[in-house]
């Protein structure tokens, strides 16, 4: 391991109600680097050489912390990013929605990209934490939600942005189903996939495609084929 990257604490029950202790952790167990996919930005991730994504799940447990989706920046996220940023009219003076936003990487290239509310949903605290902390230093507001979006109401918005959310079965066809209410009453429903084996391609129109770079540490080779689709109403 690299000796500049911290490691992780060992015997230290992590409090995740305490908001400080929280954004400690995030910042002491991340680097400041920008997005590969999309330098303009810049998130707070794990580095290839600290092993916080490869603990196990009971020692992850043991310190208190669920697995950090949010310290990385994933292939499908990557890519709705670079599209928003490249495509600014998708979402300029438009109420958006990224869910399952972990590190906040969509919900902040659509604040660069001039939405005039964005709205960044995850359910895992650490990721709520640092989303707020990403946002800060790409000089953007987002407003953080922790609530559990798909068994809620739906709010109105125009723009609904899922990165990477099919990588499991009975989650994608859930999320499929309720990003289809917003695509039929009339919202902008787009997804970043890299092909993962439960994406409905047979309900999708793919908008563009491009190569992707990812961690050696999370995925099967350092470059990914990733989509960007519209969910169509």
């Amino acid at each position: 391991m690299n000796r500049d990257t911290p490691d992780l604490p060992v015997g230290r029950k992590l409090d995740k109600t305490d908001p400080a202790a929280r954004a400690a952790f995030v910042l002491e167990n991340t680097r400041l680097v920008e997005v590969p996919h999309a330098p303009s930005l810049r998130l707070h991730l794990a580095h290839e050489a600290l092993a916080l994504w490869t603990k196990t799940e009971e020692e992850l447990d043991e310190i208190g912390l669920p697995p950090p989706f949010w310290a990385f920046a994933w292939a499908g996220g990557q890519a709705l990013a670079r599209y928003l940023l490249d495509n600014p009219a998708m979402v300029s003076g438009k109420r958006v929605l990224d869910f399952g936003a972990g590190s906040g990487v969509v919900a902040i290239a659509a604040a660069k990209s001039g939405a005039s509310l964005v709205v960044a949903n995850d359910i895992d605290l650490f990721s709520g934490t640092a989303i707020a902390l990403n946002a800060e230093a790409n000089g953007v507001t987002v407003s953080v939600d922790l609530s559990d979006r798909l068994s809620a109401p739906r709010e109105p918005f125009d723009v609904v942005l899922a990165g990477d959310v099919c990588y499991e079965r009975p989650m994608s066809d859930r999320v499929v189903e309720w990003l289809s209410a917003y695509a039929r009453e009339g919202a902008v429903v787009l997804l970043g996939d890299p092909g993962r084996s439960y994406l409905p391609r047979e309900r999708l129109e793919k908008l563009i495609e491009y190569q992707v770079p990812v961690s050696r540490d999370l995925e099967d080779q350092e470059i990914k084929r990733t989509s960007v689709w519209r969910l169509p109403g």
